[in-house]
């Protein structure tokens, strides 16, 4: 995926661009150095940074040939592919599926080890109850040569490379192992005696390690589900109206810049653009946190992946694609989490010689076990122990997964972080300052206050309030019927309802003509409010939505003052 796009005909980026690639095969922070290490040495290439929990790497350059990256990729013993516009879906799948199968490796691997574990206890707690050693073969060989495939394959890649990983740690370690106890049972079968075996130690380190990397695969997907989400706010379809006035359905990566776009009511708006007819209001709250829909009309702007209220609406496109608000927001996430943080760099740093250097201490331990004791099925397992216990994987995982999770938990609660750099100052955050009172409500509005005129209690207001707004799902008319439910009230039947797009609603209550809504219905209606407009004015200086319910009859010029009732709710931060 390119920010900025490649020429069909020359695949290389121009002037200064940035390029992101999916790297396979990479399991600890050793890898991402070598893969680092591959790039950086290509002409061209200002920067690169390789990121083991999403599996990318992002470089900037100035003419680059993709293919030149990959082959160089590839000839460190990895594999890449270019990341194309909208495989998402495909990539997200198939790492699903990888899911899934790592997970039924480890039900195989844990049903296989199980009764060498339980042995295992048994001998421990005292008790001498050891299954034969053919039975112990059986059961460690499919675990060590068939679910323990992988790491030889990695582990092969990297010598290969003339280098090391984690999984070739693990290979070594386990066969060695593996390996010993198999000697020791054949020599038992030829010569007699009871032999000590390790076919348990083998088979228990790789499944143990392979319930690991499930955990690990569960954990990436489950950081990228906010960014998924909000992919997922963006229509696949929007419905374009032609020049001759004819609409049509087509897939949204049809609509260009400048076409006119139908949205009906209660639709996801598909585009960012400019309200050219109609009158509706637009949840928002996904983007501002706002929790209140937002009244627009003619000339106003809308952002794709906002549900449109309950008016039609005619927009013009001013952005589609990856120059929309949500894809920006979307890259401005997933730039957070495959930038390294400063302490990230740091231990990648000290990852890229631990692998050279456990070997060096292991193969020291045998050779010191050896020379002291003479006992080389003793210093086998003493450099066993050193390989297995010294696997990196946490060292290399354990930032870039802490990136991600964290940004990807904020993403889902609206707050978007620029940088991983910044994620790790955050600690220092001793003031917030907020724009608006909408970033800090519950979203679920409520009344505080009912203020009926002269002439009306407030259950019979309530009541009829609950009855113009019985099938409305707007979340102040939610709030009316949640506090008629809590008094008792019980609201009678409504008709002719109809919405008043950005305004509010009317509807027919016994006999009644009654309009619910904004402050302009007053105007609107040549109503004078008299003294309730200055309790409504104290309660907006509070913070409150205030909401007015007029009896308007038979739409005189101007209704008596009794025709007038008003309510206010707020969002009860």
């Amino acid at each position: 995926m390119l920010e900025t796009a490649l020429s069909s005909r020359h695949p290389s980026l121009p002037q200064t661009d940035v390029l992101d690639l999916g790297i396979e095969g990479m399991t600890c922070a050793s890898c991402v150095g070598r893969v680092e290490k591959a790039i950086r040495r290509l002409p061209g290439v200002a920067d690169v940074a390789v990121n083991l929990g999403t599996e990318r790497a992002r470089i900037t350059g100035a003419d680059i040939d993709v293919s030149i990256l990959i082959a160089a990729i590839e000839k460190a013993g990895y594999d890449a592919h270019a990341i194309p516009e909208g495989g998402e879906a495909d990539a997200e799948a198939a790492k699903r599926q990888e899911i899934q199968r790592d997970l039924m490796h480890v039900g195989i691997a844990a049903a296989l080890t199980a009764p060498l574990l339980v042995a295992m206890i048994f001998h421990v707690a005292g008790i001498r109850m050891a299954l034969p050693g053919w039975a112990e073969l059986a059961l460690a060989t499919p675990v060590q040569f068939w679910l323990g495939a992988r790491f030889y394959r990695a582990g092969w890649t990297a010598v290969r490379a003339h280098t090391g990983n984690m999984d070739l740690l693990v290979a070594l370690g386990t066969s060695a192992a593996y390996l010993l106890s198999l000697y020791t049972l054949l020599k038992s079968w030829s010569y007699g005696g009871t032999p000590t075996l390790y076919f348990d130690s083998s088979a228990i380190v790789i499944t143990l390690i392979l319930f690991g990397k499930w955990l690990e695969a569960r954990a990436k997907r489950q950081t990228g589900a906010a960014l998924r989400a909000l992919s997922a706010l963006r229509p696949e379809r929007a419905r374009l109206r032609a020049t001759d006035g004819s609409e049509r359905e087509v897939p949204i990566d049809r609509v260009a810049v400048g076409n006119l776009v139908v949205v009906w009511p209660g639709e996801r708006i598909p585009v960012d653009g400019l309200i050219r007819e109609g009158e509706s209001s637009a949840d928002e709250s996904m983007l501002t946190g706002e929790s209140l829909p937002v009244t627009k009309s003619v000339g106003h702007k809308v952002t794709g992946g906002a549900i449109n209220g309950d008016g039609l609406l005619l927009i013009e496109t001013t952005a589609v694609g990856a120059e929309s608000m949500l894809a920006r927001i979307v890259r401005l996430v997933e730039n957070a989490q495959a930038a390294k943080a400063p302490i990230q760099k740091q231990v990648d740093r000290v990852a890229a010689v631990f692998v050279p250097v456990v070997l060096v201490i292991a193969w020291i331990a045998f050779v010191g076990w050896w020379l002291v004791t003479g006992d080389i099925e003793q210093a086998i397992l003493s450099a066993v122990a050193v390989l297995v216990i010294a696997c990196p994987c946490s060292l290399g995982l354990a930032t870039p997964t802490a990136v991600m999770a964290g940004t990807g938990v904020a993403a889902r609660y609206g707050i978007l972080i620029r940088d991983a750099e910044t994620l790790e100052e955050a600690h220092g955050i001793d003031t917030v300052a907020f724009d608006k009172t909408g970033t800090l409500t519950e979203g679920n509005p409520s009344i505080v206050a009912i203020e009926p005129a002269e002439g009306i209690d407030c259950p019979e207001l309530l009541r009829l309030a609950a009855a113009v707004q019985h099938g409305s799902e707007h979340p102040l008319a939610k709030a009316v019927r949640i506090r008629a439910e809590a008094e008792g009230v019980r609201a009678p039947a409504a008709t002719a309802v109809k919405a008043l797009p950005g305004r509010g609603i009317t509807a027919m209550v016994e006999s009644r003509n009654l309009v619910l809504g904004s402050g302009r219905l007053l105007s609107e209606h040549g109503i004078d409010a008299d003294v309730l407009t200055g309790r409504a004015d104290a309660l907006q200086r509070e913070g409150r939505t205030v909401s007015w319910l007029l009896d308007v009859g038979g739409a005189p010029a101007r209704p008596r003052p009794d025709r007038l009732r008003r309510r206010a709710e707020t969002d009860g931060a």
